[in-house]
């Protein structure tokens, strides 16, 4: 029998303790991938998610609630802009283009994003990529609706449907479906990677209606279904504003966006949001939080080292009179210790195979969750040489651990382990 079945042989005879030594070590090794394979993507994934608007406007006083709320769809904003206000922003500055958007009312539970064909023929969800349809075409119409990519995936929309949208979100109270209003898909988007795949995009008129309507029966409970005529000046709210100022060609930058972004922050009823400032100072937050992972990481991975080397030293005292065989039979000292290493090692091994295979799955679930939650498509990719690198760097410390069982192992005294028991 060669040494490699022998360390086989004596890891069977422990399966409880192989298991759960291979298990601590592969919780470790998964954490570890799953953070370095999801810290990039994600990255990429939220610096993308503001498209190529250059500001955001709004009335809400947090500048990062602003961009959560207003692209990343995280809560419905409470903050309202008058028409007239927005009238004057875009009249103010010689805009690429200034998007009116209101949100507020949902489908589902899934946000809707009223807004104007602009939004459609102007704006990139994401940078450098225009809107496409997977079905269908644009909304043209009051009562027409494009959904998103994710939305079409959950709900199984498809072109030719009517739905009703929910006014408000429910998710601070009871939410009225305006069953009165129908809305008839006309487009499926195709994915962009952005947030807007899990929204509906509704025309801004469509939104304004059904406000009002709700106005209307708080004023007389008899009132008549309410049309594009009904809607006064004080119904004529929105959430935000998509803005971007004119580039020369091929440049994503302007010298001018500096003073137009100082302008519009002096002026005490809208908030003028850069998305790239805000998106990077979220990231650094989260980078400061990733650190904290992979050192918790990094401890749990020396702790299974710490583990292997127990479960290896605790067995030494029961393998003493097999070890004192083996050395009978003609086992060196130098093959006793390699093979105690080599187990060792084998230990690490199993536990890194397995924390791949877990990170794996992981990052997927974790990016599925990601696309749930925030509408940020992330994919995570797992680098052949992070992989490479943190199997063998487990391999050493696990064949590292088992030194000190090694040398007991080495040291085993032939006479006293064979001396009769009792």
């Amino acid at each position: 029998m060669d040494d490699f079945s022998i360390v086989i042989k004596s890891l069977r005879a422990r399966m409880f303790s192989t298991v759960t030594t291979s298990v601590t070590v592969a919780v470790a090794v998964a954490m570890l991938l799953v953070l370095l394979g999801l810290r990039d993507s994600g990255r990429q994934a939220f610096g993308r998610g503001a498209g190529n608007m250059h500001l955001l406007i709004t009335a809400t006083g947090s500048e990062l609630e602003s961009v959560l709320d207003g692209i990343f769809y995280a809560n419905a904003p409470n903050n309202f802009i008058p028409w007239a206000k927005y009238e004057q922003v875009a009249e103010s500055q010689p805009w690429a283009y200034a998007i009116p958007t209101q949100m507020g009312d949902s489908y589902r539970g899934l946000p809707v994003l009223a807004t104007t064909r602009e939004f459609f023929d102007v704006y990139q969800p994401s940078p450098g990529h225009a809107w496409e349809l997977s079905e269908g075409r644009f909304f043209e119409g009051t009562w027409e609706i494009v959904v998103g990519a994710q939305v079409a995936h959950m709900t199984g929309i498809r072109v030719g449907d009517t739905i009703a949208l929910t006014h408000g979100t429910g998710k601070s109270g009871p939410a009225h479906v305006h069953k009165e209003f129908e809305f008839t898909v006309v487009g499926i988007a195709a994915l962009t990677g952005s947030p807007h795949d899990r929204a509906l995009m509704a025309t801004l008129e469509a939104s304004w209606v059904l406000h009002a309507h709700d106005r209307r029966l708080s004023e007389d409970s008899n009132a008549s279904i309410t049309t594009v005529d009904d809607i006064t000046e004080g119904d004529k709210m929105i959430t935000g504003i998509y803005a971007r100022v004119f580039t020369r060609p091929g440049r994503d930058s302007s010298a001018a966006l500096q003073s137009v972004h100082y302008a519009l922050r002096l002026d005490p009823q809208i908030t003028a949001v850069s998305p790239a400032d805000q998106i990077g100072k979220l990231l650094g937050i989260v980078s400061n939080i990733d650190q904290i992972f992979l050192a918790m990481a990094v401890i749990v991975l020396l702790s299974s080292g710490i583990s292997i080397m127990l479960a290896l030293y605790n067995s030494m005292e029961q393998r003493r009179r097999q070890i004192a065989v083996l050395r009978v039979l003609g086992c060196s000292k130098g093959r006793i210790f390699s093979m105690v290493m080599t187990e060792s090692a084998m230990l690490g091994l199993a536990g890194a195979v397995a924390g791949v295979v877990i990170a794996v799955a992981g990052a997927q679930v974790v990016a599925g969750i990601m696309k749930a939650r925030l509408g940020l498509v992330i994919e995570p990719g797992l680098g052949i040489e992070w992989v490479l690198f943190t199997v063998v760097a487990t391999v050493l410390l696990a064949a590292l651990a088992g030194v000190v069982p090694s040398m007991m192992a080495y040291r085993t005294s032939v006479s006293r382990a064979l001396r009769p028991l009792g």
